[in-house]
């Protein structure tokens, strides 16, 4: 997923990682070490990526302004129109399950030019026909102002693009390893899965060696136990 997710850095771009994040952030550092070095990087609390000391409001200043180029957003669900829920599923005033909220995630979704969705983990709970609340639409209509919104959804699974005349997820590629009916069997919506489907090009040699090197050295300063157990390369 790192490693997929780098390869959609583009260099010279402003690139931001929020809270909770360690995949997209070991994406975009191995990104920068490597394919883009002119990007401009900020990847919430890591000392030599974060300038925004005066709390949560200056960075969000900063994306309203429309300075970021690309952004990460996850989602309690997910549906197939790039809707995410970070609020409720059941009934809003007795939930059968309540999610930690929104915080910024709808207005980053509008004002960065390109968002990355991301999951860690790919079932049908969580990739859903529609979502039970609508924390951060995944499109808008037509006279409302968005300079930005989905571009790609990353699981360990597969990749999605979002197709924006039909508004919709579309699987881009799977995962060596990954089967058609193994995807659609963890998959809450129907796929239209292309013939051939196409695999994602699996991380070089030269990228694991940069990812269990410099960017893992870099990633423990943000997320020290997760560089740990899953950079560490054992």
């Amino acid at each position: 997923m790192a490693v997929a997710i780098s390869r959609e850095v583009r260099d010279g771009e402003t690139v931001a990682v929020g809270t909770l994040a360690p995949v997209p952030a070991a994406g975009v550092l191995l990104a920068h070490l490597s394919h883009a070095p002119r990007a401009r990087v900020f990847i919430f609390n890591h000392e030599d990526y974060w300038p925004f000391r005066q709390g949560s409001k200056e960075f969000y200043d900063y994306a309203q302004r429309g300075n970021f180029d690309l952004f990460f957003l996850s989602g309690g669900q997910i549906d197939r129109h790039g809707n995410l829920n970070l609020i409720t599923i059941g009934d809003h005033d007795h939930p059968t399950l309540r999610f930690p909220g929104g915080a910024g995630s709808a207005m980053l979704y509008y004002m960065a030019r390109r968002v990355i969705i991301f999951r860690m983990d790919h079932a049908p709970r969580i990739f859903v026909e529609r979502v039970g609340t609508i924390a951060s639409p995944g499109s808008s209509p037509p006279d409302v102002v968005r300079p930005g919104g989905p571009w790609k959804a990353i699981t360990p699974l597969c990749v999605f693009r979002f197709d924006a005349a039909t508004r919709t997820l579309v699987v881009e590629s799977v995962h060596p390893g990954i089967t058609a009916d193994a995807l659609q069997r963890r998959t809450g919506f129907p796929l239209d899965l292309p013939a051939p489907l196409p695999v994602t090009p699996p991380p070089t040699a030269a990228e694991l060696s940069l990812l269990r090197g410099r960017v893992r050295e870099s990633l423990a300063k943000a997320y020290p136990r997760f560089a740990e157990a899953v950079l560490a390369g054992r």
